[in-house]
C-alpha cells in the first residue's frame, strides 16, 4: 500500500508543469498529474479519464496522468468574462481569471476525487505561512514570476497549494528537464491566449459575436476638445493607448485614451493624456492582510510587464481602494488588475475600475 502523501499537479504539456511534477515525485510524494481541458466538446461531467499524456521517458517518472473536462464552465466563466469586458469597454484579462475559476476549481475538484490533500502548479512563485495566514511571493526568477496572476487565489486556495518552481529560474528548469527525461524539455513557450487564434482578439471577437462588427460600425473619434476628428470601426476593436490604425491626421501623436461604449466612441489625445497617478481599483481580494483598514504604503503595477512603483493605498469600502502612484502610470486600461506588494510579497490585487482626478483629496 502506497502510504505516500498524494498530491495533484495541473500538466498543461509544457516543461514547467512537468518539471514541477518531477520534483515532487522526487521529493517523495505520490504523484498524480492533472489535465484541465477547456477547448474540447462541452461536457461537465465531473469524472476523470485516463490523459495520453506522457511527463517523462525516464523510469522513475512514469506519472499517471488524467483529464477532466471543464469546457462548458471555461466557456461560461472565462470566453463569457472576455466577451463582456470587451462589449463593456474594458480591457479583460482571461489568465488570471482562469488560474481561479478554472485551474484551481478543476485542480481542487480532481483532488477530491483522487484522495489528495494537495495540489501544485508550474507557476513561478511561492508560498508560505506565517502569523495565521498564507502567504504569496513572487518567483526568483524575475523575467520569470507570475505572481501577478494569482492574486485572486483565496487563503484555502493557498492553503492546498504547493509551487515547485518557486526558487528556480528558467534555466535551471530547463536543465531539470533534461535531466528528468521530460518530453517537453525544450518546447518554447506560448504567449498568446488559447482560444484566440494567433492572438488576433479583433478578428475573433468579430467571429464570436454575431453582428458584432456591423453593430459597432463608423463610430466617432473625439478630441480633448470634444471635437469629432474621425470615424472608427468599432470601439470593443481598439485599446486604450493605442497609436497606428486610428485614420485621423493631427499635428502630434494621437493614443486612445478612453473608450465610450453607450455611445459607440473612442477619445484620443496626446501621449501625456494617457497618465495618470490616482486609479479606482474594485474587486480587492487581499492575502498578505485580512483587510485595508487605514491608508498603507505599497507597491503595485497596472498590468503583467509594468514596473512595480511606490503608492499610497487608501480603502474607499470593503473591496474599493483609491490607488495614488509616486510616479504617473501610462495607459491605465479599466479591466486590467493591480496588483500590490510589500517587498516580495503579494498584499492583494482588484480591478481597474478607472482613473481618478489628481485632485481629489
Amino acid at each position: 500500500m502506497d502510504t505516500r502523501e498524494k498530491i495533484v499537479v495541473g500538466i498543461s504539456g509544457g516543461v514547467d508543469s512537468a518539471v514541477s511534477a518531477c520534483l515532487l515525485a522526487k521529493e517523495g510524494y505520490s504523484v498524480i498529474g492533472l489535465n484541465i481541458r477547456v477547448l474540447d466538446t462541452i461536457d461537465e461531467r465531473p469524472s476523470l479519464q485516463p490523459s495520453p499524456l506522457v511527463i517523462s521517458d525516464h523510469p522513475d517518472y512514469q506519472i499517471p496522468v488524467f483529464s477532466l473536462n471543464l469546457s462548458g464552465r471555461f466557456r461560461d466563466e472565462v470566453i463569457r468574462y472576455f466577451h463582456e469586458d470587451y462589449l463593456g469597454g474594458r480591457t479583460p484579462n482571461p489568465c488570471m481569471v482562469c488560474n481561479k475559476k478554472i485551474k484551481w476549481f478543476g485542480l481542487l475538484e480532481g483532488a477530491k476525487l483522487l484522495g489528495a490533500e494537495l495540489v501544485a502548479t508550474g507557476h513561478f512563485a511561492s508560498t508560505s505561512r506565517s502569523d495565521g495566514r498564507y502567504r504569496l511571493y513572487k518567483g526568483a526568477d524575475p523575467e520569470k514570476d507570475q505572481s501577478y496572476f494569482l492574486w485572486m487565489l483565496t487563503q484555502d486556495d493557498l492553503s492546498k497549494t504547493v509551487f515547485p518552481l518557486g526558487k528556480l529560474r528558467k534555466p535551471e528548469v530547463r536543465a531539470l528537464a533534461r535531466s528528468f527525461g521530460v518530453r517537453a524539455a525544450e518546447k518554447k513557450e506560448s504567449q498568446e491566449i488559447c482560444f484566440v487564434p494567433q492572438d488576433d482578439y479583433c478578428s475573433y471577437l468579430k467571429h464570436a459575436i454575431p453582428g458584432l462588427e456591423a453593430r459597432v460600425a463608423d463610430g466617432e473619434i473625439v478630441d480633448e476638445n470634444g471635437m469629432v476628428i474621425g470615424r472608427h470601426r468599432g470601439y470593443p476593436f481598439y485599446t486604450i493607448g493605442q497609436r497606428r490604425g486610428l485614420g485621423v491626421s493631427a499635428k502630434e501623436p494621437l493614443y486612445v485614451n478612453a473608450l465610450d461604449p453607450g455611445q459607440n466612441r473612442i477619445h484620443v489625445g496626446p501621449k501625456a493624456s494617457l497618465e495618470s497617478r490616482r486609479i479606482l481599483v474594485s474587486g480587492m481580494n487581499w492575502i498578505g492582510i485580512e483587510k485595508l483598514g487605514a491608508p498603507m504604503k505599497a507597491t503595485g503595477k497596472i498590468r503583467y510587464r509594468d514596473r512595480e512603483t511606490p503608492c499610497d493605498l487608501e480603502p474607499l469600502g470593503h473591496d474599493t481602494l483609491s490607488v495614488t502612484f509616486e510616479t504617473p502610470k501610462n495607459a491605465i486600461a479599466a479591466g486590467q488588475a493591480a496588483v500590490f506588494y510589500r517587498d516580495d510579497e503579494v498584499l492583494g490585487g482588484g480591478f481597474i475600475s478607472g482613473k481618478l482626478k489628481e485632485n481629489l483629496q
